[in-house]
């Protein structure tokens, strides 16, 4: 699948919680609606990220796993 992301959160190299906190703030820069791809290392953001999502009501489009990078392509929820 080939998403075109509105912004991208690139948090590799940085451990729990700073991605998911990077996570928070860009998501409320982005429109309704908008997609957001995030770009992590971090193991724990297999959690986290899904988590997150479902606490605030956005919607988990596709996460993926490419050697030891984790990827996340997170919808924000509508107004």
């Amino acid at each position: 699948m080939s998403l075109q992301p509105d912004a991208i959160l690139d948090a590799t190299g940085l451990n729990c919680p700073e991605p998911v906190m990077m996570l928070h703030n860009k998501v409320r820069d982005l429109p309704a609606g908008g997609l957001l791809k995030v770009i992590a290392t971090d193991p724990s953001t297999k959690r986290d990220i899904p988590k997150f999502c479902v606490f605030l009501d956005h919607q988990l489009v596709e996460q993926s796993e490419e050697g030891g990078t984790y990827l996340y392509w997170i919808r924000k929820k509508p107004a």
